[in-house]
């Protein structure tokens, strides 16, 4: 009798394993994604998190709590184009994501601009988008056939980009903080001719190599998104050097913006 007893209540505790599985995948909660590179660019920022859980997808930590009293989730995708944009869409098509902020470091590439200045995304642009021809490197405008840009550029979300730009000169000073183009490619520039290039081109601020991939991204599912950086170096003949000093420090810059932003969401 106690045998058949407990075989009878296997269906129910398995139904009930089920019904929360489910709500767990079907949670309708609104989160802001936090999403940046490295680990040094989300380590503040998990520290200060009441984490619930972990999530593992795609080979990503996907960290769900609660940060300056709102809903996140947090993920270091990697870096490079292809990492972030991974990245991004899995926590999009995972959780019930309201907008996207993107924190990190990047080359700073005007000569105003100093290390540990922070620029806030207007729009970005792929620096690196094109072909190759006998006559060398050919950029392509836009990328048409995919997304749902408006001619060259990604436009960051107007409000949010108001928001971190206020945000950031609270933290870095209002002679520090800059906001325009970033451009955004698969190499790490170190090069003082190719800087010159980007900001006669692009008109650009600093470069990267993820922002314009969260912006596809978030463009083609209607998510708002800002894309924030620090300089870590000037993008030059010293850009190594100067990024393995300041990286840390760059990355810092960026994650009490976030904090800050968070509070005023």
């Amino acid at each position: 009798m106690k045998r058949l007893f407990k075989i009878s209540l296997m269906p129910l505790i398995i139904f009930f394993i089920f019904i929360v599985s489910s709500c767990d995948r079907n949670d309708k909660k609104e989160y802001i994604g936090i999403i940046s590179a490295m680990d040094n660019e989300i380590e503040i920022l998990v520290n200060e998190t009441e984490v619930e859980r972990i999530d593992e997808i795609g080979g990503i930590d996907y960290i769900i709590g609660k940060l300056a009293n709102k809903n996140v989730v947090i993920a270091k995708a990697g870096i490079g184009k292809i990492r972030s944009s991974s990245g991004i869409t899995s926590m999009i098509n995972n959780y019930n994501i309201s907008k996207v902020l993107f924190t990190g470091v990047a080359g700073g590439i005007l000569d105003s601009e100093k290390i540990l200045d922070v620029v806030v995304a207007t729009k970005l642009v792929e620096h690196d988008y094109g072909r190759i021809e006998n006559s060398g490197f050919i950029w392509t405008k836009g990328d048409p056939g995919i997304s749902k840009s408006e001619g060259d550029y990604y436009e960051c979300d107007s409000k949010l980009v108001n928001l971190a730009y206020e945000v950031a000169q609270e933290v870095v000073g209002e002679n520090h903080t800059f906001k325009g183009v970033i451009a955004t490619g698969d190499q790490f520039v170190a090069n003082e001719e190719y800087v010159k290039k980007l900001e006669e081109d692009f008109d650009a601020y600093a470069c990267e190599m993820e922002g314009a991939s969260i912006a596809v991204v978030c463009t083609n599912y209607d998510i708002p998104f800002v894309v924030i950086r620090t300089l870590s170096d000037k993008a030059d003949g010293n850009a190594h050097e100067s990024y393995e000093e300041f990286s840390d420090e760059a990355a810092i810059n960026s994650s009490l913006i976030i904090i800050k932003m968070l509070s005023s969401l």
